[in-house]
């Protein structure tokens, strides 16, 4: 079975660069016919020098979409073969500008000519064709400037990855990954304290038979991510051991986990949940303002690395 046939649409960019492959090659062949010595990669820039004068290479670069450096590759070529040069702009006396040299000027004619044999034969293969497909990159042209292609397969992942994501309650069979996933982080950026060493090692006890909840967040199945609501007095929670391992990152874990603890607060008849965090834990602290927190100035924190405090009124 052909390659194509077996990758389908995923393979777009491959099949384009193999058509955009074969494309050249006879446009190579078609310059030689001509009597030319000309690379098809030299076209845009001399089509651009050739219809508008001298340009700087960032709006050569523009122009033709290409980048800065590709540019400048081929002018180097285009140069080398005397084709065009470079000189101080004379509005600018910083910046230079390309332009043909008279050995260039005197391709004018005869690429003139060719481009009226190429176009004839560009017309002449798209009528054997079901689809405009000039029309059709223009609409994927500005498909792809409304979205590009990375950010629909990042979205269209993202969206998979929400739904194997699942938030369940705290048991015992989660009590090592409790543990495990909040010594992971904690070592990462600070040390483990007292006051961690007391709630990690025995969770029932601190959190949940004083009227507290954990929540854990899993990933096909496997515990990633946790999160603690803390009993702090008869309508207050604090948010208290968030974490999730590195390798469930960036699957809006966190993110379930905290909405998901919020309606647990609630449930449990909080009207006030506060937290305690740390200034350098910067995406954190995106997701608590996110998720509707704001600073504030509390009382003393029982741990050393805590130097900011948060709260959410439900």
């Amino acid at each position: 079975m052909d390659f194509f046939e077996q990758t389908g649409v995923m393979a777009l960019g491959s099949r384009l660069r193999q058509l955009s492959d074969r494309i050249t090659k006879d446009s190579a062949k078609t310059y030689q016919l001509q009597g030319l010595e000309f690379e098809p990669r030299w076209f845009p820039v001399f089509f651009v020098l050739s219809r508008e004068g001298a340009t700087p290479v960032s709006v050569l670069a523009e122009k033709i979409g290409q980048s800065h450096p590709s540019v400048s590759q081929i002018s180097r070529q285009m140069k080398k073969q005397g084709l065009i040069r470079k000189r101080p702009s004379e509005s600018d006396g910083r910046q230079s500008v390309l332009e043909l040299t008279e050995k260039g000027h005197q391709l004018l004619e005869p690429m003139e000519e060719l481009y009226r044999h190429v176009e004839s034969g560009v017309v002449d293969l798209l009528a054997e064709t079901d689809h405009h497909i000039w029309q059709a990159i223009n609409d994927l042209e500005k498909a792809l400037d409304r979205k590009d292609l990375f950010t629909r397969v990042r979205d269209i992942k993202r969206e998979f990855d929400a739904g194997q994501v699942a938030i369940v309650p705290f048991t015992s069979q989660y009590r090592d990954d409790f543990r495990n996933i909040n010594i992971q982080w904690i070592e990462t950026y600070f040390k483990m304290e007292k006051e961690d060493y007391k709630v990690l090692d025995d969770p029932e006890n601190y959190i949940l038979q004083p009227g507290g909840a954990i929540l854990m967040g899993l990933y096909k199945g496997q515990a990633v991510g946790t999160c603690a609501l803390v009993r702090r007095g008869a309508d207050t929670f604090e948010l208290a051991k968030m974490g999730v391992l590195p390798v469930a990152r960036g699957k809006q874990i966190g993110w379930q986990l905290g909405l998901a603890a919020i309606e647990k607060a609630r449930e449990l008849g909080a009207r006030r949940v506060y937290l305690e965090s740390n200034t350098s834990l910067t995406p954190a602290l995106k997701l608590y303002y996110k998720l509707g927190f704001q600073r504030i100035i509390g009382a003393p924190s029982p741990y050393e690395r805590s130097d900011i405090q948060m709260e959410l009124f439900l």
